[in-house]
């Protein structure tokens, strides 16, 4: 039986969706494993390994620190991202594409290339660690994100909407708060969750940054591989696993963020 090129495409999509699921179908498994080291499949099941690294001080210190940065560079983001995607795209500025191009640089450079410049910036400027510097740091690989999406969403939006606001009388200031903003929310949206992934999910250049005792989660784990994996890691890997799932299922049904990205 021959298969038409059409279902071929469909099963070699399918293959390749599963097989990019692997490492975390095996990672949740191990997670719920009983034995004290990695095995698969997993002998028996136990939420064991959840409840250890939750009661962990040392894991307990490094989420809230990686929790703290990713909601701050993440709002500071919006903030600056959409003040410059506004910008950028009213004309407001001379070079507009070039100051685009600017900000979307660090998208396009390694991220160790980033860490190192950072690391040797703030040494000539002599700030030596600290909670600042990394929000300041991951401000600036984030920010990118909330810009892309900002000039996206505004592309699509009819300029005379906010004109008309303003003949009404509206001032610039309202004319974009109650009319463009709520238009381009969903990009603002599809923007801020990789913003914030991008932050959460951070090792090249955060750990570069980092001051001494200080640790955010994706680093702990690191850490923690170099010497060995074990159920612990599994399981926090897991958490962080569903909650992304939970976050973007559920931004996904309040705003439709999928037509941005």
């Amino acid at each position: 039986m021959t298969l038409a090129p059409g279902r071929i495409v469909a099963i070699i999509a399918v293959l390749v969706v599963i097989f990019l699921q692997v490492p975390v179908i095996v990672t949740m498994l191990a997670a719920v494993s009983t034995t004290s080291y990695l095995t698969i499949p997993p002998q028996g099941l136990t939420l064991h390994w959840f409840a250890e690294v939750l009661s962990d001080p040392e894991y307990l210190k490094a989420i809230r620190l990686s929790l703290i940065l990713a909601v701050s560079s993440t709002t500071l983001s919006l903030v600056l991202g959409v003040a410059a995607a506004w910008a950028i795209h009213s004309r407001a500025l001379p070079g507009s594409e070039a100051i685009a191009s600017f900000l979307m640089a660090p998208l396009v450079f390694p991220s160790v290339v980033i860490g190192v410049a950072l690391l040797q910036y703030v040494s000539l400027l002599r700030l030596y660690g600290g909670t600042g510097v990394l929000i300041a740091a991951h401000v600036v690989i984030t920010v990118p994100y909330i810009v892309r999406a900002a000039l996206s969403s505004l592309g699509g939006v009819d300029r005379s909407l906010e004109e008309a606001a303003r003949v009404l009388g509206a001032t610039g200031l309202q004319a974009f708060r109650l009319v463009t903003l709520p238009l381009i929310r969903p990009g603002l949206v599809a923007g801020a969750l990789f913003a914030l992934v991008t932050s959460l999910d951070n090792v090249p250049v955060t750990i570069f940054l980092l001051a001494p005792g200080q640790q955010t989660l994706p680093v702990l784990i690191f850490s923690s591989v170099e010497h060995g994996v074990d159920p612990g890691v599994a399981a926090i890997s897991t958490i962080m696993i569903i909650l992304t799932g939970l976050i973007l299922l559920i931004a996904e049904r309040r705003t439709g963020f999928h037509r941005f990205v």
